[in-house]
């Protein structure tokens, strides 16, 4: 097992009650579970998203902590938590990293692998 690792499980969804394609919005939720699956405590300082909708637009948020925490998760502590974006196309991606500080002192970052939103309409491009 690895001394500093966490483990990144994401669910996204589609909002369409909080979406209004005729103005060209779209809202997304995604709900992350980070687990430390290392064998040192270590916190979560900030995180870091590349979003792209399907026009290729990327957008970048970079911030400290998540929804307003800096959670500190002991080996096998997990923390879940749901937020949310808005694209200007119906589809795109996300992915980005968590900075962690260990309480060894160890800095390390956390990859968040792309994922998919996505409102599910199926679409026939003439």
């Amino acid at each position: 097992m690895p001394r500093h690792a966490f483990q990144v499980e994401v669910e996204p969804r589609y909002l369409p009650e909080q979406s209004s394609p005729e103005q060209g919005l779209w809202s997304f939720a995604y709900t992350i579970t980070i687990s430390n699956t290392g064998e040192v405590p270590a916190q979560l300082i900030s995180r870091h998203w590349v979003i792209t909708n399907e026009l290729g637009e990327i957008e970048e948020v970079k911030g400290l902590g998540v929804v307003g925490q800096q959670p500190l998760l002991r080996p096998g502590e997990s923390f879940e938590y749901t937020s949310g974006c808005r694209l200007r196309t119906a589809s795109g991606t996300m992915q980005g990293s968590y900075f962690c500080v260990a309480e060894d002192g160890e800095r390390f970052e956390v990859d968040i692998p792309p994922f998919v939103l996505d409102d599910g309409n199926r679409r026939v491009l003439h």
